[in-house]
């Protein structure tokens, strides 16, 4: 049997390098939550009736927006401009949570709802993460079985915007947070492990992760806990 020989140095700059990316791709999350409230604000103010009238339009719009911002994000990784395109990706999704936020504070609890929805989001990704980071484990084999539940997840939306039943909605609420979660799991785990060099992208897909993870939780408490006039 043959064994690859890494010298000491390698090995010590391989985990500094890593530890780079993670560290730079948390300074980067946390930075992209500035355009995201700001765009949450600003869209609190837009009239978005338009979307309850043309539901599945109004969906597939948005996903073809959010869609082709992430791959200009992706097209401008390697350049500064990457960092510019991914700040402004996080401004126009946190425009889009102005439906959400609009439905959810008209609540009487409708505040404390998001700030719940939030908390559960921070204390989630944190807790996950830590995981990820200190047992160093491989989540790799995750992949294949959540990008395969990603895409149910998203026909199933696709499907629920044409038939609007609410026990539907609150299922795929419910697995969305599993999917979502379980994903901080595996993209923290592969930028620990090497995996994701490039911290825009890195910090790409934990956005996403923790932007779903909210929208979801908060669809949930709405659900159970929401207080109605």
């Amino acid at each position: 049997m043959e064994y690859e020989y890494q010298p000491a140095t390698q090995i010590v700059t391989t985990a500094t390098e890593q530890n780079k990316v993670l560290r730079n791709t948390y300074m980067m999350l946390a930075l992209t939550m500035i355009p995201t409230v700001i765009g949450a604000f600003a869209g609190m103010s837009i009239n978005f009736s338009f979307m309850s009238q043309h539901p599945v339009i109004s969906i597939l719009v948005m996903f073809g927006a959010m869609m082709g911002l992430m791959f200009a994000v992706t097209a401008l990784r390697n350049s500064v401009w990457g960092i510019v395109a991914l700040l402004g990706f996080t401004f126009v999704a946190g425009v889009l949570l102005g439906p959400i936020l609009q439905v959810a504070l008209h609540l009487k609890n409708g505040a404390q709802l998001v700030g719940m929805a939030a908390g559960g989001t921070g204390i989630i990704f944190g807790s996950l993460a830590t995981v990820a980071t200190v047992t160093k484990k491989d989540f790799s084999f995750m992949g294949k079985f959540l990008f395969i539940g990603l895409i149910l997840l998203i026909v199933a939306s696709l499907a629920n915007a044409f038939f609007h039943i609410p026990a539907l909605s609150l299922t795929i609420s419910s697995i969305a947070v599993l999917i979502f979660s379980a994903y901080i799991l595996f993209d923290v785990s592969n930028i620990v492990r090497g995996g994701e060099t490039n911290y825009v992208m890195a910090t790409l897909g934990l956005y996403m992760n923790i932007y779903n993870l909210f929208i979801n939780l908060l669809n949930l408490l709405m659900a159970f806990s929401g207080e109605r006039d």
